[in-house]
């Protein structure tokens, strides 16, 4: 995946220094420099983003996980209670 990501960066580094000095009616390997720099930056970019999307994932996961547990105390955990509640209720008075 690192790979892929940095192959697509570096690309899109590349063509938009293309796509650049197209627009501008200039010789598309102006200045080489230019196009290394634009691939660096692209692979970057692209590694990071690759990053971000896999710590998102894990956040994401990990909100669920809180949010899941929350629902259960909610709903589940307090009907139960409630239940031992009244059941021990009706028998004090029954006694």
């Amino acid at each position: 995946m690192p790979l892929s990501a940095t192959m697509v960066g570096a690309l899109l580094g590349l063509g938009t220094q293309m796509y650049s000095n197209a627009l501008r009616k200039l010789p598309y390997m102006r200045h080489p420099w230019e196009h290394v720099v634009g691939m660096g930056l692209g692979a970057v970019f692209a590694n990071q983003l690759v990053k971000w999307d896999v710590k998102l994932k894990e956040d994401l996961e990990v909100m669920l996980d809180k949010a899941r547990a929350a629902n259960e105390r909610r709903y589940f955990g307090t009907v139960f209670e409630l239940k031992v509640f009244f059941l021990s209720f009706r028998f004090f008075f029954m006694v």
